[in-house]
């Protein structure tokens, strides 16, 4: 019997943890779900005795390496900048590692000694990135098999809320940590276009967005992803003329977004003293510094922001009550934080709210001296709160990537992401099971 660590059981653990000991029942093995809080892996294990739940604090080395030295592949949930850690563990006591987070560029470095070790340490298995990587290889080697060139390179992906379930003006709720959409995009855009490099800086990134159309949904918009140029090389495309990533999000969104971030209210590297004892009214004329300006706070921060006081992009604000009287009651907090904590009020999934992923690829290419467009697009929609199609498409990939490593099924070695043909094909088909579905149209342009 081969044993399997998942360490975090949060919100994006629940698809992985049923799926896999469901899984466990067929293909005998045994699943640990290790945990800070037991109360929550043990809720999550449930009454299975094909898995159990440990307490685990991931952060004691001590404990932690005890734990995986007595499973053969791990999987880490836990936050990014505990990969490195977990790596190097499971590299000295040769245990293969997945993850759904972005490959740093020190856990990168462990490719040769993992490779050496015969060890797969598989990262960027969830949705985006994960299902991205997949369903884009698939097609460019589709397009390539059969002689076509290709020139541009698009993606974009966006976890929203469904159309039945949208019940406020920003037309968004949170699915996924509500942290990472916060600071969603901080840093500098940088992508491929017409052979030209392009950096968007933060400042700018909400209001240099891309209008594109989903078939059947009408038209989104999509900001750009901080680094696209990444994956020019890993997808195969050195002499691509145009690479491009980017995120979803409903019209309107964006330029309400520029406005927090052109107020403030995204900015993690400082503390309000004494935010506690202000109201959200009062941040809002903290923010808008030396004014010589008469008039009400919201005229004022319409002025800031240069759009009308009666304009969507306020109602937006207004409706989120950051012209309120209402005390903030968080002490010392940045100002991120503060909106954050806000947006965790406002935001909240309902109980039977129904979340929504959009995924789409846009490949242009030349087949034959003509000039084609391939276009690839799945849409997947949530149960409830709990059962999310964000948790689904997180979990799902990572789950049956796992049990393809528990049955000696995956060849690649050494620090990889999920691009060659051995993983995106099974994965991919096993998802098809569980209505991860792209409709593809391929036409003359």
């Amino acid at each position: 019997m081969k044993n399997l660590l998942i360490i975090g059981a949060g919100r994006s653990a629940t698809a992985l943890i049923n799926y896999i000991l469901d899984q466990a029942r067929q293909h005998n093995f045994f699943v640990t779900v290790a945990d800070a809080d037991i109360a929550l892996a043990q809720k999550k294990v449930g009454d299975s005795s094909f898995g159990r739940a440990i307490w685990l604090d991931a952060s004691k080395p001590n404990d932690r390496r005890d734990v995986i030295n007595r499973h053969d592949v791990v999987v880490s949930l836990l936050p990014p900048q505990m990969h490195l850690e977990l790596a190097q563990d499971c590299i000295a006591l040769g245990k293969h590692m997945v993850t759904a987070s972005y490959v740093s560029k020190q856990v990168f470095r462990l490719g040769d000694e993992a490779r050496q070790r015969a060890l797969v340490f598989m990262n960027e298995l969830g949705l985006d990135p994960g299902i991205d990587h997949m369903s884009a290889m698939q097609r460019i080697h589709q397009i390539q098999a059969k002689g076509g060139h290709i020139s541009a390179f698009y993606s974009y992906t966006g976890g929203l809320v469904a159309p039945e379930s949208d019940d406020n003006p920003w037309h968004y709720k949170f699915s996924w940590n509500p942290r990472n959409v916060v600071l969603a995009g901080q840093g500098t855009a940088q992508f491929l276009e017409d052979g030209k490099l392009k950096y968007i800086p933060y400042r700018r990134l909400f209001r240099q967005y891309r209008l594109v159309d989903i078939p059947g949904m009408g038209e989104w918009e999509v900001y750009a992803n901080r680094d696209s140029l990444l994956y020019r090389e890993a997808y195969g495309l050195k002499n691509i003329k145009t690479l491009f990533r980017g995120t979803i999000r409903h019209r309107g969104f964006c330029d309400a977004w520029n406005a927090l971030v052109r107020i403030g209210l995204t900015d993690a590297t400082f503390p309000i003293v004494d935010s506690d004892q202000l109201t959200y009214h009062d941040l809002m004329e903290a923010f808008l510094g030396i004014s010589q300006h008469t008039g009400s706070v919201k005229d004022r921060i319409a002025k800031l922001i240069e759009v009308d006081p009666e304009s969507e992009t306020m109602k937006k604000l207004e409706w989120l009550g950051l012209f309120s009287k209402r005390r903030i009651k968080l002490s010392n907090a940045t100002p991120a934080l503060i909106l954050e904590n806000l947006l965790l009020e406002k935001w909240a999934l309902q109980p039977q709210d129904k979340d929504m992923v959009i995924m789409q690829h846009e490949i242009e290419y030349e087949l034959a001296g003509r000039k084609r467009r391939h276009t690839s697009t799945m849409v997947m929609k949530g149960e409830n709160e709990s059962d999310t199609a964000m948790a689904r498409l997180v979990g799902l990939p990572l789950g049956i990537f796992v049990k393809l490593v528990m049955e000696s099924k995956i060849n690649a070695r050494g620090v990889q992401i999920p691009v060659m043909r051995e993983v995106y094909e099974p994965v991919l088909k096993e998802l098809e099971e569980y209505g991860v579905v792209f409709k593809d149209k391929d036409e003359a342009i």
